[in-house]
């Protein structure tokens, strides 16, 4: 069984989506047998590399939103993030381009750390104030988690993973994601948002069940002694 999951390093629900689907598949029975694939998604994609400002000054300058609603945006998705184990600090996040990050993830998935890399990314940028359009940054986290740092400048020298990058858009967009995070199960069922992880079993599950049917064994009509709610067969 197969898992896109479309989603932004610059997302804060990405990353709380993520423990819960995290805690949903752990559970699986048959976990040992999911693919999970980090596609790429960007919110703001013509943020510049650098932006001088907060993320409070970015919802309300670029976005038109109240700063108190986004203040108390901040305290209900900080308050959500710490439910799953997350410490946000939204004073200290750095509003950047998150291009080259996935230009990064996309290095890493070919080299095996993609999961890896992917919480590296979500816990640098909304836990550590790291700034995910610097190139100094993403070296620094790419190699930290266990990546070559010599290939990950190559990697961004020459835009490597640029193609694969917007082909992630375009998909998204074949698909009708219209936000994240986004979770496709076999390109048969979709799973918009930070669901409960509760919502993730049970689509697992039916995804599962529909794609391993059960088959009864021939038993050329010879009936067998069973139990059932109201009693045993004599």
């Amino acid at each position: 069984m197969k898992i896109e999951i479309w989603s932004d390093v610059a997302c804060p629900w990405c990353y709380i989506g993520k423990r819960r689907f995290e805690t949903a598949l752990k559970a699986f029975p048959h976990k040992d047998s999911v693919e999970v694939q980090w596609r790429s998604y960007q919110l703001d994609p013509t943020i510049p590399e650098h932006y001088d400002g907060t993320e409070l000054s970015y919802l309300s300058e670029r976005k038109g939103m109240d700063p108190a609603q986004v203040t108390s945006m901040f305290a209900h998705v900080t308050e959500q993030a710490k439910g799953e184990g997350l410490n946000y600090r939204f004073d200290d996040v750095v509003v950047a381009n998150s291009f080259n990050a996935h230009q990064l993830l996309h290095l890493a998935a070919a080299k095996g750390r993609g999961d890896i890399v992917k919480e590296a990314l979500l816990s640098a940028h909304f836990e550590h104030g790291a700034d995910i359009g610097n190139r100094g940054d993403l070296v620094r986290i790419g190699s930290e988690a266990g990546l070559d740092a010599a290939e990950i400048n190559e990697a961004l020298d020459t835009d490597k993973y640029a193609d694969e990058v917007r082909q992630d858009f375009a998909d998204a967009r074949t698909i009708g994601v219209t936000g994240v995070p986004f979770f496709v199960i076999d390109r048969k069922y979709g799973i918009s948002g930070a669901q409960p992880a509760e919502v993730f079993s049970r689509a697992l599950e039916q995804a599962w069940q529909e794609a391993n049917p059960l088959t009864m064994v021939s038993t050329g009509g010879a009936d067998a002694e069973v139990c059932g709610p109201d009693g045993c067969a004599i």
